[in-house]
């Protein structure tokens, strides 16, 4: 039963009933798709999408027209003066005399207009766009990859726990009822004392196994709801029997073969490595001249009056040109710069290669564990029915007179102890074949 508690991370079913609770049953499927629609980490990711489209469109935008407007009213209290020759004024030649040329006020309206022609990095990001957004969205299906993954084993354990929690019971129910005999039968005078307390002690130790297991199905309940983020005060239940029941299903994904491609770990480091060509290109075209066009066109009026910047009508100005930058020399920082992205490149083809080795890794591993674990499986379930059988036949044999109350128990002990380990193992299916379908990709 130990080996059952890590894994019981999630419970649908609380075990003391709750005043006015609203009651929710949930199949596996309902308990994904509330998770993937609830869970913190799935909105987050979500976002990142939202985020990356938002910067994809912000480098979009680099390469429409830029538009702005400009108002400006100046006033000078002391207007700046200009020295000219003296004579120009009249005066002796030989010194200088300040002049000033600008009125103490002026008003300035223009509108200003940009258009980049060329420019090697912001082509190449525009190139980048997709491939980034197809990082984000994969980024996201990696973590509703994980929460199925999650989910599917936590439902799944917490289905065998209730099973075993529910055989426990049977077993709780009929030591009681054994004690109980056993102390009619020592009142009678027929047995010796020590005989009910044995039956005592392992009543007591099954009901303290019992109490456990139910306390871990409780809080194990509270830990799913608040990862998938589901209110506290909602009580679930489990509808998706057919889990464990065709747990044996499994065996078919013994037979798959191993597609890298439909690996999500797989696809984020190619998409990986297809950004880094991207960054390399990117700081190549750095050294390629850029070519923008621009435009302004506006109003001004200077005066010495306010009463003529509003009165007199403002003479217009415009112009445009063309803008060319031709990187020549910048300490060898763009060279730099590529060889630093060829370095980065040479890494990212080293991570896919090292991600294709570890998803063929884990999938041969996951299949033999999961093998093994089949094979067990039907061992342990063939030991239990076995123990079962015995079991039966000591209570019939008990009952007609002809056998022990000790063969009873010693029979029951047995087929409790079967019983774990055959669950234990069924456990282990449930774990290996979600490692097996992660690794295959199929956790869609």
């Amino acid at each position: 039963m130990k080996r059952i508690v890590p894994f019981l991370f999630c419970s649908l079913a609380l075990m003391t009933p709750k005043a006015k609770a609203q009651v929710v049953s949930l199949s596996l499927k309902d308990c994904i798709d509330y998770a993937l629609k609830n869970s913190i980490s799935a909105k987050n990711a979500r976002l990142d999408v939202q985020l990356q489209k938002a910067v994809n469109d912000e480098v979009s935008g680099r390469t429409l027209p830029q538009i702005s407007a400009e108002g400006k009213y100046t006033q000078f209290f002391d207007v700046q003066q200009q020295f000219l020759p003296s004579q120009f004024a009249g005066l002796p030649p030989g010194d200088y005399v300040p002049l000033a040329f600008s009125p103490k006020l002026s008003s300035t309206g223009s509108l200003t207009a940009s258009q980049l022609l060329f420019n090697g990095s912001v082509f190449v990001a525009l190139q980048a766009r997709n491939t980034l957004m197809q990082l984000a969205r994969q980024k996201a299906e990696m973590t509703n990859e994980d929460i199925r993954y999650n989910v599917q084993k936590a439902y799944a354990g917490l289905l065998i726990a209730h099973k075993q929690f529910a055989v426990m019971k049977g077993s709780l129910d009929l030591m009681r009822s054994s004690t109980q005999d056993m102390g009619i039968i020592y009142e009678n005078g027929l047995v010796e004392k020590i005989e009910v307390n044995r039956l005592e002690v392992q009543l007591s130790n099954l009901q303290s196994d019992s109490l456990g297991l139910a306390n871990i199905i409780e809080v194990s309940e509270k830990m799913l709801k608040y990862t998938i983020g589901m209110d506290m005060n909602t009580q679930i239940v489990l509808t998706d029997e057919s889990i464990v029941d065709n747990i044996n299903d499994a065996s078919s994904l013994l037979l798959q073969q191993t597609n890298v491609e439909n690996n999500i770990g797989y696809q984020l480091a190619y998409t990986g490595l297809k950004l880094q060509e991207y960054d390399l290109k990117r700081y190549r075209f750095e050294g390629l001249p850029t070519l923008a066009a621009f435009g302004s066109a506006g109003y001004n009026r200077s005066s010495d009056k306010l009463g003529d910047l509003i009165n007199k009508s403002y003479p217009g100005f415009s112009l445009a040109g063309l803008q060319l930058n031709v990187p020549l020399f910048d300490g060898l920082q763009r060279r730099n710069r590529v060889k630093s992205a060829q370095l980065k490149l040479e890494k990212a083809e080293n991570d896919v290669d090292n991600a294709k080795r570890g998803i063929e890794f884990q999938t041969k591993s996951a299949q033999s564990i999961l093998a093994n674990a089949l094979k067990t499986t039907e061992s342990r379930k063939r030991t239990m029915e076995l123990a079962n059988t015995v079991l039966d036949l000591a209570q019939k044999k008990y009952k007609a007179g002809v056998g022990s109350n000790q063969d009873v128990m010693i029979a029951q002990g047995d087929f409790l102890r079967s019983q774990n380990g055959y669950f234990e193992a069924l456990l282990s299916v449930v774990n290996a074949k979600a490692d097996l379908q992660k690794a295959l990709g199929l956790l869609k």
